[in-house]
């Protein structure tokens, strides 16, 4: 163990400085013991960095608790045995190994390859900063046990992150990670090898290197029919500093379309510092303030972007003199329009789409509308990929999926998140639309003519402690729902709660999603068409609320996703866990501001 209830301040400080061999941090633990600054120690090494679903991910920093050499070392000899032990018939298949741009990335990368090399496992190893969509399709391409990406995906320059993925191409979900864990927790101490000079790990037999160069071209080549593309409009594009842009460009070169692409040329090439955005997220509100800019400057009408790594994928486009930025289900529905109007009559039978629980219940109604199946996932790609392999082997093929925190999935490329593909796609529907006289916005206002107007409403509340959070979601339980209960002008129609594992709405009760005691999760239906669910999240200080309403008009909608939250706001929130704190004023996928103020 890294860390015993009965390991004093100074037993923890020897064990890692007798286990760390990085000058940088090792002179951070001795630095914060001269300063006698206990409290930033305990901090720091009283509990380690979990490993989860996703892996690692934190702040970079020396600690147990942190992302730094050790911590990579630790989690790659357990994951590493765990291969081994559980896996042995296929370790032989070798992992893929990849990095981005990122402060010590590359740094990560190879330590985490030398602990594999140590225990006898092939390397895969991408000698180039990858985007993370290349290591799930790299895995699949080269038929690896497994895949690791050492990237802080769109998290601030101080972060990093550790990424990993089994041999079907998709992260890793349960009970696989808590296995993961228990070997890291059975292998923190450094091997005799760990931290041997890199020079020697790529002189090893076991190093595969460099076959990024015939992944990359075999993923440019993967494009399936929904992206084969006309000339969309000329268009404007950032990588957010992130490392996209290379292979986006080639891409689109082989597209023959690459003469449209006008890049924001001062966050073309990596940096991680990310110097011209607060954050390197494409959902936060500012983030695309420079290609906006250009594009008023060149006359262009649509912008792209992609997150650091290139597994998220955002657009907005100039309408009426103002800029409308496509929320995540926006585009969700858009590129699912498409690839449904792109399919062939036989194969629809055969069909499924997936979204999470909180993204937009319009993919369903669109999907049913024409013979294709739907399935309800929960939230994460660690669940889409996985379920759509468990489709895929009963004999359906499972065509798309997404979240509304910008992420899509084109299963017949990799079984991720994929932002890379996410904009070929885009850009081939913009390019068919355009041709019948619709932008992208227009094509959506016609899926809602079709479909109703799906307005959504998604916000937090910040937690000051986990204790909050669970009094919160117990207050709200003792509520004591029952079927056409009003809650404020509305009446409860059903409630699903996966915490406890209850679901009024099917047989005896059980919910169909699986069930997570860890967590907290309430969903609520209500009359007029309302969904909203409340969940805690797992990697942050925050309750998480999603609100949609599908209503005949954009008004009415708005009005019934700002009604709703001032109902949540005033009847649980308020009563339950007044120390919760929030952002003032909230907007809509349309653009309403709504000033939380005024509730």
């Amino acid at each position: 163990m890294a860390t015993d209830s009965t390991d004093t301040l100074l037993d923890l400080i020897c064990r890692w400085l007798e286990w760390d061999e990085d000058k940088e941090t090792r002179r951070e633990i001795e630095q914060l013991w001269i300063a006698k600054n206990t409290k930033e120690l305990e901090k720091r090494l009283r509990h380690r960095i979990q490993f989860g679903t996703a892996g690692l991910r934190g702040r970079m920093a020396a600690g147990f608790s942190c992302m730094n050499s050790l911590t990579v070392i630790q989690t790659s000899q357990g994951l590493a045995k765990y291969i081994k032990n559980k896996h042995r018939n296929l370790s032989h298949l070798g992992v893929v190994i990849a990095y981005d741009s990122r402060h010590n990335s590359h740094k990560f990368a190879t330590l985490a390859a030398s602990a594999f090399v140590v225990m006898g496992i092939k390397v895969h190893w991408y000698e180039k900063m990858s985007p993370t969509p290349l290591v799930s399709f790299g895995v699949e391409r080269l038929r690896a046990v497994a895949g690791i990406m050492i990237t802080g995906s769109h998290n601030p320059a101080q972060d990093n992150g550790y990424k990993v993925y089994f041999k079907n191409g998709a992260q890793i979900n349960s009970p696989m990670d808590a296995e993961i864990s228990r070997s890291i927790e059975e292998n923190l101490k450094p091997w005799a090898t760990a931290w041997f000079d890199w020079g020697v790990t790529l002189s090893s037999a076991l190093i595969n290197l460099d076959p990024y160069r015939m992944v990359s071209l075999s993923y440019i080549g993967a494009r399936s029919t929904v992206s084969r593309i006309g000339t969309p409009s000329p268009f404007i594009y950032t990588p957010l500093h992130g490392v996209g842009a290379t292979t986006l460009a080639v891409m689109l070169h082989a597209m023959g379309i690459g003469e449209v692409m006008l890049s924001v040329s001062v966050q073309f090439e990596p940096d991680p510092d990310f110097p011209t955005v607060q954050f390197p997220n494409p959902e936060e509100a500012g983030a695309l303030d420079l290609a906006i800019r250009l594009a008023d400057k060149e006359k262009r009408q649509i912008v792209i972007a992609n997150d650091p790594d290139a597994d998220r994928f955002a657009a907005a486009e100039k309408v009426n003199g103002s800029w409308f930025f496509f929320s995540g289900n926006h585009i969700g529905v858009l590129l699912a329009s498409h690839i449904f109007d792109s399919l062939q009559s036989e194969k629809k039978k055969y069909a499924v789409v997936l979204n999470s629980t909180v993204s937009t219940t319009m993919l369903e109604k669109m999907a049913r509308s024409i013979g294709i199946r739907f399935r309800e996932t929960l939230t994460g790609f660690k669940w889409m990929g996985n379920i759509a392999r468990e489709i895929e082997n009963e004999g359906h093929s499972v065509i798309f999926a997404f979240e509304e925190a910008f992420g899509y999935m084109f299963p017949e490329v990799c079984h991720d998140k994929d932002g890379l593909t996410a904009a070929a796609v885009f850009l081939a529907a913009e390019a068919k639309w355009r041709k019948k006289g619709l932008s992208p916005y227009m094509k959506l206002q016609q899926l809602f003519k079709e479909y109703g107007h799906h307005e959504t409403m998604n916000s937090y509340f910040r937690s000051p402690n986990p204790e909050t959070t669970v009094a919160l979601f117990n207050g709200i339980r003792s509520w004591s729902f029952t079927k056409g209960k009003p809650l404020g002008s509305f009446r409860i129609s059903r409630w699903r709660d996966m915490t406890e594992g209850y679901d009024s709405e099917t047989t005896n009760n059980t919910p169909l999603l699986p069930v997570d005691r860890g967590s907290q999760m309430l969903t609520i239906w209500m009359d007029r068409d309302i969904k909203f669910t409340l969940r805690g999240s797992g990697t942050e200080p925050k309750v998480k609320l999603y609100i949609e309403s599908c209503q005949p008009s954009r008004q009415e909608a708005v009005t019934a996703v700002c009604d709703t939250f001032s109902v949540v706001f005033k009847e649980w929130i308020l009563p339950f866990a007044p120390t919760m704190t929030w952002h003032p004023t909230i907007a809509t996928s349309s653009g309403h501001i709504f000033r939380v103020g005024e509730v």
